[in-house]
């Protein structure tokens, strides 16, 4: 997982590389629950599966796959229905982002996948 993410940014980039994670994840989440209300259950199933992708990136898990998995669904989206594309292509372009920087210092991939400190001491000590 460490050669996914190039490096885990330290204070001002990793808020907001925090609050793209935060908007991005809102946005997919929001959409599904707006969809949901109004559409049949074959159109909303792919939003389905990018607002559940949306809580992974809102946690910062899995942050390079889920962009990925997030650009190609929206880029998808974009192409295939008669509305307004737009929506789709600012969030394939979020998901996009978030999968070349990573999730930041605040996530769960900083914890779990994160440069560890090791320090060896010497034997005389």
């Amino acid at each position: 997982m460490r050669r996914l993410l190039s490096t885990f940014a330290d204070e001002v980039p990793s808020l907001g590389l925090l609050l793209l994670r935060v908007v991005a994840a809102a946005a997919l989440i929001l959409r599904f629950v707006e969809l949901h209300n109004h559409a049949r259950a074959q159109t909303t199933a792919p939003h389905l599966i990018v607002a559940g992708i949306g809580l992974l990136l809102l946690f910062g898990s899995w942050t390079a796959v889920a962009g990925v998995i997030v650009a190609i669904i929206e880029s998808v989206l974009a192409f295939s229905h008669n509305g307004d594309p737009w929506v789709s292509v600012l969030l394939a372009s979020l998901g996009v982002s978030l999968a070349l920087l990573g999730p930041g210092t605040w996530s769960l991939d900083a914890r779990r996948f994160g440069w560890k400190r090791i320090e060896i001491r010497r034997p005389d000590e």
